[in-house]
């Protein structure tokens, strides 16, 4: 059997399957379902420095191929996490880490500082990117100047491994890249979701409360591989793709586009064992095509 062990820098992922956050909840709402320490590592729903009630609904609607969302980070705050949550996600046999935002780069710092004091938490990801809060969140990440601001203020609080999560609503990916690379990042997530919206046509109304939201799904995935092909000729440091992964294949097209780890998003509220199916079909891709490790067919790509 092929040998799935990733690094992400220092970061040692059992398998290069990781759950995209705001899909997966803390991972024991799915416990139910798979074996939830039988993924990679689990990427928990956005952390803010305080409680944050999100969006007005209606904050969600189906698209072609996808869906876009509008939740706005909805979550208790950071302490919240660390006295209630905490305690349960350090007994998951796998690696977990907290996605952080922030509307200020004060809040991003605060909060960064807070969760690296936790012991079985070995990263964060910095969410730069997400287009559905009107205040920080994707204005950090659309300008390479901003990106470095803020993921240099984190770098210098926290020690610990540091992956930065890229909106793909900029005009070149690789210049926020580059950018979070020499603020100090380990690694880069992307894509975040796509600037959308639905509108009802009976009612002439946009169909969400914020009017526009996060495409996710199917449809983002031609240029997800895209821009993560972009970015892994770009920097040096490992790149984790996502963006309308759906089963094995389309993560192997990841890999073979670059990507060190994959993230599976949508996906989860369809089956919410697409996970470990896709830990499985890679297995069986590599065991089939003769290769020994995950790190044979990353970057692959024949251009």
């Amino acid at each position: 059997m092929a040998d799935l062990t990733t690094m992400l820098g220092s970061l040692q992922l059992k398998n290069p399957v990781m759950t995209a956050s705001g899909t997966f909840g803390y991972g024991d709402e799915f416990a139910d379902f798979i074996d939830i320490a039988a993924i990679g590592g689990i990427i928990v729903k956005g952390t803010t420095l305080h409680h944050r009630e999100g969006n007005a609904y209606p904050r969600m609607a189906e698209t072609a191929s996808g869906m876009i969302n509008a939740v706005g980070l909805q979550n208790k705050g950071v302490d919240y996490f660390i006295e209630h949550i905490y305690p349960k996600t350090s007994a998951i046999d796998t690696a977990v880490l907290v996605n952080v935002s922030g509307s200020t780069i004060d809040d991003y710092v605060a909060t960064a500082e807070k969760i690296a004091d936790l012991e079985h938490i070995p990263a964060i990801e910095l969410n730069i990117s997400c287009p559905n809060v009107k205040q920080g969140g994707m204005a950090f990440g659309t300008c390479a100047a901003s990106a470095y601001e803020v993921v240099d203020a984190v770098r210098k609080v926290y020690p610990k491994h540091l992956m930065v999560k890229l909106s793909p609503n900029v005009t070149d990916i690789t210049e926020i890249a580059r950018a979070a690379e020499g603020a100090g990042a380990d690694s880069v997530s992307l894509i975040n979701t796509l600037l959308g919206m639905a509108i009802n046509a009976n009612t002439r109304k946009p169909v969400l409360s914020t009017v526009t939201g996060g495409l996710s799904g199917p449809c983002v995935k031609p240029i997800a591989l895209r821009m993560v092909w972009q970015v892994s000729r770009a920097v040096s440091i490992p790149v984790v793709g996502l963006g309308g992964i759906m089963n094995a294949t389309d993560a192997i097209e990841f890999f073979l586009a670059g990507a060190t780890a994959i993230q599976i998003g949508t996906a989860n509220f369809i089956d919410p064992t697409t996970t470990v199916k896709v830990i499985d079909g890679i297995t069986s891709y590599l065991d089939a095509n003769g290769y020994k490790s995950i790190t044979d067919i990353i970057g692959k790509l024949e251009v």
